[in-house]
């Protein structure tokens, strides 16, 4: 952890309380004159930092940007997602970034956050876009013992945690689309955009790009959009600080990424299925020419929806471009 984001995180840690400037320095191994000169690099960025030279240093108020060193000092410690999170001002895709590390050797759990992506992609090659500042554009690496037809387990756990995250801090209640969106009263969100690279039998390294709409307000989305998107803003009526849910919505990844990884799926399909509006319902599903239509019944062990079609038959489907139908 690099000595801004153990500043940041002893500055949290102490509540409304203060951080003298000695204790700093001595947990630190630092000067306090050096201790000092970070507090004026972090107030440039704009984090209002109150210093007495009585109590000591004191954290009043956060700017709304996303910094590495401040998602790194709220996120703590994690078992694999996040023990390594970089930003930029802006980018293609964050996707496109992270499969460069990933090419690269970068060990798993690395995350890209771009404040704004100029050709940031969702599924089926559709353009997301990604205004500054307003959402959380970000893309994981991961590495995960799996055959290439379980790596959709990746995408549901990218879901749940999605779901719980936004519940945590926005105390709001979505639904989930099959396979990779997140709604709010029937408009989306959020989606998921997993890639993957892999042998015949084993996954390489499996990319989790995530999208969220977060402060936009409705005139923020174009005007072909506002019918159809949302964002967590507009749905509560109020701000939502970003670094707060980038770092939720991390913590939920690694637990859910841990569930998977140690054989324990199922528990992640179970939470999935309880918030899922796709299951139960009237669906028809577009995958390339060819489009099905039937009951949306179940998930199956890899994550595949299981779809009851009109002729009675049940389908594996492990993905497409899904509707519901009266």
């Amino acid at each position: 952890m690099t000595t801004d984001a153990q500043i940041l995180s002893a500055l949290r840690s102490a509540g409304e309380g203060a951080v003298s400037g000695a204790d700093l320095s001595q947990k630190l191994g630092i000067s306090r004159a050096a201790i000092w000169a970070r507090i004026e690099e972090l107030r440039k960025l704009g984090y209002e930092i109150e210093a007495s030279p009585h109590l000591g240093y004191r954290l009043l108020n956060d700017p709304d940007l996303l910094n590495a060193d401040d998602l790194l000092a709220r996120l703590g410690r994690t078992t694999v997602i996040g023990r390594d999170i970089r930003v930029f001002q802006q980018t293609n895709s964050t996707n496109d970034i992270v499969d460069k590390l990933a090419r690269d050797g970068v060990k798993e759990g690395a995350v890209v956050f771009a404040e704004a992506q100029t050709k940031g992609r969702g599924r089926l090659g559709r353009q997301w876009i990604s205004p500054a500042g307003k959402g959380l554009w970000f893309s994981v690496l991961l590495r995960p013992d799996l055959r290439p037809q379980e790596a959709t387990r990746i995408t549901i756990a990218g879901a749940t945690a999605l779901w719980r995250a936004i519940h945590e801090v926005a105390g709001l209640r979505a639904d989930v689309k099959w396979p990779n969106d997140i709604l709010m009263n029937g408009r989306k969100v959020a989606g998921i955009l997993t890639e993957m690279n892999a042998e015949l039998d084993h996954v390489k390294y499996v990319i989790l790009g995530v999208g969220l709409d977060v402060n936009q307000t409705a005139t923020d989305f174009p005007a072909e959009l506002r019918r159809v998107a949302t964002s967590l803003r507009v749905e509560t009526r109020r701000p939502v600080s970003r670094a707060e849910l980038a770092t939720a919505i991390l913590r939920e990844l690694d637990r859910d990424y841990r569930r998977v990884c140690q054989g324990a799926f199922a528990e992640v399909a179970d939470e999935w299925e309880e918030h899922c509006a796709t299951l139960g319902q009237q669906v028809g599903i577009n995958i390339g020419n060819r489009t099905l239509r039937g009951r949306a019944e179940a998930l199956d062990d890899d994550g595949a929806l299981l779809l009851r079609t009109e002729h009675g038959h049940l389908e594996r489907v492990i993905g497409g471009d899904v509707t519901l139908e009266k």
